[in-house]
C-alpha cells in the first residue's frame, strides 16, 4: 500500500462528499454517455444550445431507461429483512442507484449553458464540454486506484485508462468534423 500525501487525503474528502452523485458506476457510465452525445452532435457545427437540447433529452430518456430497468430488476428481490422489495422501494432504490448518471451530465452541461448564453463563444462550450467529461473520466480512474492504495505510477495509468474514454470521443468528432 503506497502512503497518502496530503492531496490525497484532500482529493478522497472531496469524492466522499461527491460520491453519491458522481463517483459511481452510473456517473462513469453518464460520462461516458455524455461525452459521446457532445462528440456526436457538435461534430457539425452545431450551436451549443442545439448541443444542449440534443444532450439533455437523450440523457433524460437513457436515465429514464436505466431507472425503469432498475426497478423492475428490484421488485420481488429480497429487502434486508428477507420480504419482497414492492414496487415504490424498487423505485427509491433505482432512482437512488440511476442518480449519478443525471449528476454527471451537471458539468458538460452547465459549460453547454455559458455557451448559450454568450458567456463562452459555442464552438469553445462544445470543445470545452467535451474535455470536461476526459478531465472528470481521469479524475474518477484516479480515485478509484487512490482507494485501492496503489502508487502514485498505478493511479496515473488508471486515470490515463478511464480518461481514454473521453479521448476516444474527442479523437471520434475530430475524425467526424
Amino acid at each position: 500500500m503506497s502512503p497518502r500525501s496530503d492531496a490525497d487525503h484532500h482529493l478522497l474528502r472531496i469524492h466522499r462528499v461527491l460520491r453519491p452523485g458522481f463517483g459511481t458506476e452510473a456517473a462513469v457510465y453518464g460520462t461516458i454517455l455524455m461525452s459521446g452525445l457532445v462528440a456526436v452532435s457538435s461534430a457539425h457545427g452545431e450551436t451549443s444550445a442545439m448541443v444542449l437540447i440534443t444532450v439533455a433529452v437523450t440523457v433524460l430518456v437513457f436515465w429514464s431507461a436505466h431507472v425503469y430497468a432498475g426497478t423492475v430488476a428490484r421488485v420481488g428481490e429480497p429487502d434486508e429483512d428477507g420480504r419482497p422489495v414492492g414496487v415504490r422501494q424498487a423505485l427509491r432504490g433505482s432512482l437512488r442507484h440511476s442518480f449519478g448518471m443525471l449528476s454527471s451530465a451537471a458539468v458538460p452541461a452547465a459549460i453547454l449553458l455559458a455557451g448559450t448564453t454568450r458567456a463562452i463563444p459555442d464552438g469553445l462550450a462544445n470543445d470545452l464540454a467535451l474535455w470536461s467529461g476526459t478531465v472528470i473520466l481521469a479524475f474518477l480512474g484516479y480515485i478509484a486506484f487512490l482507494r485501492r492504495g496503489s502508487s502514485l505510477p498505478v493511479r496515473l495509468a488508471g486515470a490515463a485508462g478511464t480518461a481514454c474514454f473521453g479521448i476516444a470521443f474527442v479523437i471520434l468528432k475530430a475524425f467526424v468534423h
